[in-house]
């Protein structure tokens, strides 16, 4: 009996040690993303990000984000309530990351959408069509471009557009970003320049939340 109790109160302590170390060690993580993002605060948007919501809003979240990317998708309503929960007071930017195979040329797509000011619908698009040019968690440029044609997109000009050096520099200079900022997986998240240490659906709304909340006293 005594024997039984030691080796329980030694798996318990082992345990304790363990779950101490493992807090921790992702304290030190999320401190050192925290003070890398405001070191290279000024790269987290660009003049020509896309952007929707109030421009004079105290709120900003930015999403790092690949089109392909199925947990994107995912993400992309529960923004659209977030936002419609606090109407005004938050404004969304988005920066390509492409990490699937294939992405890189879909994301100049959805570039070359954002010139003619067609972006969010394009977006909302391909988030909803993902299934038929994505297989297998690789992008079907080909097959992307089928399904924009049936959007209002100027098809012409977005295929003469997707070949300019501006939109190739743009894509380059958001990858760029992302790797400055340390983010490398998709959906990346920051509010107000605070990254989105502990993922999940339940710590983005309560980090933006905080952020409201200290904003709009």
């Amino acid at each position: 009996m005594k024997k039984f109790s030691f080796v329980a109160i030694a798996i318990v302590l082992l345990f304790s040690v363990f779950a101490a170390g493992t807090y921790f060690y992702n304290s030190q993580k999320a401190d050192e993303a925290n003070a890398n993002a405001q070191k290279n605060n000024s790269v987290l948007e660009r003049a020509y990000s896309p952007s929707i919501g109030n421009k004079d809003a105290k709120v900003t979240i930015v999403e790092f984000f690949d089109p392909a990317c199925g947990t994107c998708k995912a993400f992309s309503p529960f923004l659209k309530e977030l936002m419609e929960a606090y109407p005004g007071k938050i404004r969304l930017v988005m920066r390509y990351l492409p990490l699937h195979q294939g992405s890189d040329e879909v994301v100049k797509i959805l570039e070359a959408a954002n010139q003619q000011n067609k972006f969010w619908g394009t977006l909302s698009a391909a988030y909803v069509t993902q299934s038929s040019w994505t297989k297998h968690h690789v992008a079907q440029p080909d097959e992307f471009w089928r399904m924009v044609s049936y959007t209002k997109l100027d098809i012409e000009k977005a295929k003469q557009d997707v070949k300019s050096t501006v939109i190739s520099k743009r894509i380059q200079q958001d990858i760029a970003d992302a790797k400055k900022l340390n983010v490398t997986k998709t959906p990346g998240f920051f509010v107000n320049g605070k990254p989105l240490t502990r993922f999940g659906y339940q710590q983005l709304q309560d980090l933006v939340e905080t952020e409201l909340l200290n904003n709009y006293k």
